[in-house]
C-alpha cells in the first residue's frame, strides 16, 4: 500500500517540467566577481566532464564556506560567499550558480517537506520549526539529462551503501550526498528512504527564484529579519 505522503503527492497535479537555464538570477548572480572567481578554480585544464566540474564545486564550496543555519532563501550566492558562510540551501544554491558559470544549466525540483524532518538537528527548539518547509533540491543537465544533485557522485544504488542520513551533528544534506543516497522518492532501501517526509511535490521551476516567487519562503519576511542575523552565527 502507497505511504500517505504518496498518495497526498499522487493528489497534486505537478506543474509541467521546466527547460532549466544558464541565466543569472537575482539569487544565481553568478556573474558576480567572487562567483566568477570560484568558477574559474573549478575549470582549471585537465577538470574533465561536466559531473567532474560539479564534483569538484562541491568539494571547493564545502571547504570554504561553512555551514550555518542562516533563513533566508533569497541570498545572492555572491553575499554566501562573502559570508564565508550558508545555510545547506544556500550552499546548494552556489553550486547551482557556478554550474550555470560553467556552461551546466540547472533547475530545480520543489519539494514541501514536513518539519518533523529537521527535528533531530533542533531538539530544544522544535517549537520554532515550521510544520512544513519549501525545499529547492537542484537538478543538472548532464550527458543530455537531467541529474539531481543526489546522483552527483553517483546512482542511489550504489550510495546506499554509505548508510542513512539521519540529520543530526555537523552533516547537512549537502554534504550527504557525497557519501550517501538522498533518496526522495523511496527508490532505494528503506534505511535511506526519505519520502515519508514528502507532503508534496511542487514540480520543477526554471530556478530557484521562480519556486520562491511561486510559492513562496518557508519563513516570512518578518521573521527572517529577526531570525536570521542570530541563526546564521550557529554552525550546523
Amino acid at each position: 500500500m502507497p505511504s500517505p505522503s504518496r498518495c497526498r503527492r499522487a493528489a497534486i497535479a505537478r506543474r509541467a517540467t521546466t527547460g532549466g537555464g544558464l541565466a543569472a538570477t537575482p539569487i544565481l548572480d553568478w556573474e558576480h566577481p567572487r562567483v566568477l572567481e570560484l568558477a574559474a578554480g573549478v575549470q582549471d585544464p585537465g577538470a574533465g566532464t561536466g559531473r567532474d566540474l560539479l564534483i569538484t564545486a562541491h568539494r571547493l564550496i564545502t571547504a570554504r564556506v561553512r555551514p550555518v543555519y542562516a533563513m533566508n532563501e533569497g541570498q545572492p550566492v555572491s553575499r554566501t560567499l562573502a559570508l564565508g558562510r550558508g545555510s545547506c540551501s544556500q550552499r546548494l544554491a552556489l553550486l547551482e550558480a557556478v554550474a550555470r558559470a560553467c556552461g551546466i544549466a540547472s533547475r530545480v525540483r520543489g519539494l514541501l517537506v514536513e518539519g518533523h524532518f529537521w527535528y533531530p538537528r533542533f531538539p530544544r527548539l522544535r517549537a520554532l520549526i515550521p510544520r512544513q518547509v519549501v525545499l529547492a533540491w537542484p537538478e543538472f543537465l548532464l550527458d543530455g539529462r537531467w541529474t539531481a544533485v543526489s546522483e552527483l557522485y553517483g546512482d542511489l544504488d550504489t550510495l546506499r551503501s554509505g548508510g542513512r542520513f539521519t540529520n543530526t551533528g555537523g552533516e547537512t544534506l549537502f554534504d550527504a550526498v557525497a557519501r550517501t543516497a538522498v533518496d526522495w522518492d523511496g527508490g532505494t532501501c528503506p534505511a535511506c528512504d526519505l519520502s515519508g517526509h514528502v507532503l508534496a511535490d511542487l514540480g520543477y521551476f526554471d530556478s530557484r527564484d521562480e519556486l520562491f516567487r511561486v510559492d513562496g519562503q518557508t519563513l516570512c519576511l518578518p521573521v527572517r529579519v529577526i531570525a536570521d542575523p542570530v541563526m546564521s552565527r550557529w554552525t550546523a
